[in-house]
């Protein structure tokens, strides 16, 4: 029996991914690397900043014979959160989704605490979940290690056992896989593409949801 629900944030409760796309490839490609959008999405979604920016210093050694400057995630991340703070919205349907679920109910994502509050006060979801919002500062390893789904499990005083994780991403998919828990990939944001379920269905996913108004009537027969 699913006694907690334990959500990732962007691209499943605020449509932060698609200005994170927008953002991270434009700035990527005026150093001379061009991703492919779907690519760069099914590689690096999930990934905490850490690993992502890791990544793509390798990538800047391999292709262009340089590393990554030093000052580019800064540059980044303030560009991205100058477009959160005037784009961000919740997916639709997500705060009432998340305000009629009676269960117990967690984030769990790999942006920083800091950026989960900005993110999730923005689109009025904050107090939904607090003080059970985890991030990956909370963690050793991130997303697709299961770390920071046990931990948020353990926070909730839940068995990974019965917990449904709710994720976009491949890596997150993975993780939820790897913790034991029953995991669900979340289609609705507004960054999927024509690839992005069959992505999530190969990771481990047990369904695939639309949007959050079916998400809903799933809730309902847990």
């Amino acid at each position: 029996m699913i006694e907690a629900v334990i959500f990732d944030c962007d691209g499943v409760l605020v449509d932060s991914e698609v200005l994170a796309v927008e953002v991270e490839t434009q700035m990527l490609a005026e150093l001379g690397l061009v991703y492919d959008h779907a690519l760069f999405k099914a590689r690096f979604m999930g990934m905490s900043d850490a690993a992502f920016f890791a990544e793509l210093d390798a990538d800047c050694r391999e292709k262009l014979g340089i590393p990554l400057p030093l000052d580019f995630a800064g540059r980044c991340r303030e560009r991205l959160y100058r477009e959160v703070g005037v784009r961000l919205v919740e997916v639709a349907g997500a705060r009432k989704a998340v305000a009629g679920l009676t269960r117990k109910k967690a984030v769990a994502s790999s942006s920083t605490l800091e950026k989960l509050h900005i993110k999730l006060a923005r689109a009025a979801l904050w107090d939904h979940f607090a003080p059970h919002v985890y991030g990956a500062d909370h963690v050793r390893h991130a997303k697709p290690a299961p770390d920071l789904f046990l931990y948020a499990a353990e926070r909730l005083g839940t068995a990974p056992s019965a917990c449904l994780v709710i994720e976009d991403s491949v890596n997150g998919v993975l993780a939820g896989v790897s913790a034991g828990m029953l995991v669900w990939g979340f289609a609705g944001g507004g960054h999927m593409d024509s690839g992005s379920r069959a992505r999530l269905a190969a990771a481990g996913s047990e369904r695939i949801v639309d949007s959050w108004a079916e998400a809903e009537t799933l809730f309902a027969c847990l």
